[in-house]
């Protein structure tokens, strides 16, 4: 190791919280869209409407988030912007159709009685419709996060400075001892992040 580099325990936790902020933008910026497409794709709007949306979800989620990734990097270089793009796009399509299903399987019963009581469409929607779904989408956006955690890490493959590019660099230099220790922890956060949205998911839920 040269003389005067920072521990590679260091190295491996400052990758991390790239990875993990890669991965909260990728996510915030894929449920902003996400959601009202979603709402768009489900059976509350007309069907010729609806059938528009999906073919636009369908295609956005039709591309893996790697191809996304190298057509970023071959038009606009390596920059964050790209990495967060290529993650969010074709997880918006995803979140989108999951979420027009849930809507569409959530009880009506208490949106048919907002209708009858003389609420709107839109009332009934946000007061009956959405809630009972809601917790159902939470639980499906925290394992879509887990899902973003990996796959901000193998961006690192490609240069983006996650946990993967210094498992690429270790790999290449014949280290397998940090192989492994980035696999370790990748496994680790991992699992960390499973016990916190599971925690998380049985509060909404009781």
């Amino acid at each position: 190791v040269p003389e005067g580099s920072p521990p590679f325990l260091n190295v491996i936790a400052t990758g991390f919280q790239r990875t993990i902020i890669f991965a909260s933008a990728s996510l915030s910026l894929a449920l902003l869209f996400g959601l009202p497409l979603g709402v768009l794709a489900s059976s509350m709007t007309p069907q010729g409407f609806r059938g528009a949306v999906r073919v636009l979800t369908a295609g956005m989620r039709s591309v893996h988030e790697l191809l996304w990734a190298v057509v970023f990097l071959a038009a606009f270089g390596l920059n964050s912007a790209g990495a967060v793009a290529a993650i969010a796009i074709p997880y918006a399509g995803t979140l989108a159709k999951v979420f027009s299903e849930m809507l569409d399987e959530a009880p009506r019963e208490g949106y048919m009685a907002l209708l009858g009581a003389g609420a709107t469409k839109s009332q009934a929607f946000f007061g009956a419709l959405l809630p009972s779904a809601g917790s159902d989408m939470a639980a499906y956006a925290f394992y879509r996060f887990e899902c973003a955690i990996r796959s901000s890490a193998v961006l690192g493959f490609f240069g983006y400075p996650t946990i993967g590019y210094y498992l690429r660099q270790s790999f290449e230099n014949l280290h397998y001892r940090e192989v492994w220790t980035c696999l370790y922890s990748i496994l680790i956060a991992v699992m960390i992040l499973e016990s916190w949205s599971g925690r998380l998911r049985r509060r909404m839920v009781t």
